[in-house]
């Protein structure tokens, strides 16, 4: 049986590992279909095809089941953006084609299911948890910000795009497809169509490429 390191340094089997993820994994289900106050650890146990003092045993209580299921699905999110975002860093003669793309791949994530979920739950929780939104925007924009800071600052050296402050374009880029995505899909509550993906993300390219495209 293979291990791996745990916080304390110590080597944690492969499988409990894997037994504690299924749990968040299931745990993230159940509080995104019935809400915090109306999940159970019973129906959280059973979606997992654990006994419910397993749960415990992995996650000591309620609050902590939900804090770390919540955080684990803020990582898929972000790690499935990151790895669209990977598009930009050699994109080829079409930047504004592949920029369309890119966009639009991120809004498919924060569009679906588990994107909708995690939104819906971080704002539904808001009273009980103030911490969340900020918690899961520093796994999910941060990091996701940093990438494409990273992205613009080579296309800029390129001249791809005009000489700017990277961290600043990647931040209003974003900010160009959420507030949008926010708006249609009802802080998470609604379903956004993919014709309406699209044509949030090349409005997006649209007027990013307005204010950082290169001169004519």
């Amino acid at each position: 049986m293979t291990a791996a390191a745990t916080p304390s340094g110590r080597t944690a089997p492969r499988g409990r590992i894997d037994k504690r993820q299924a749990i968040l994994d299931a745990a993230f289900v159940v509080f995104a279909r019935r809400g915090y106050a109306q999940a159970c650890v019973q129906e959280i146990a059973t979606e997992a095809g654990v006994a419910k003092p397993t749960v415990y045993n992995h996650l000591k209580d309620k609050e902590t089941l939900f804090r770390h299921a919540v955080e684990a699905a803020a990582d898929t999110v972000m790690a499935e953006n990151l790895a669209v975002a990977e598009r930009l860093r050699v994109p080829g003669d079409d930047l504004r084609a592949v920029m369309e793309d890119t966009a639009y791949r991120m809004l498919q994530v924060c569009g679906g299911e588990r994107g909708r979920a995690l939104r819906w739950l971080t704002y539904a929780q808001v009273a009980g948890f103030p911490d969340l939104i900020e918690t899961v925007q520093a796994r999910t924009q941060g990091r996701l910000g940093e990438a494409l800071a990273d992205r613009l600052a080579r296309l800029s050296l390129a001249g791809r795009l005009r000489p700017c402050d990277p961290a600043l374009a990647a931040e209003q880029f974003l900010a160009l497809l959420t507030g949008p995505m926010e708006a249609r899909s009802g802080l998470g509550t609604r379903t956004v169509t993919a014709p309406e993906m699209r044509t949030v993300a090349e409005a997006a390219v649209d007027t990013f490429l307005r204010a950082y495209g290169p001169p004519a």
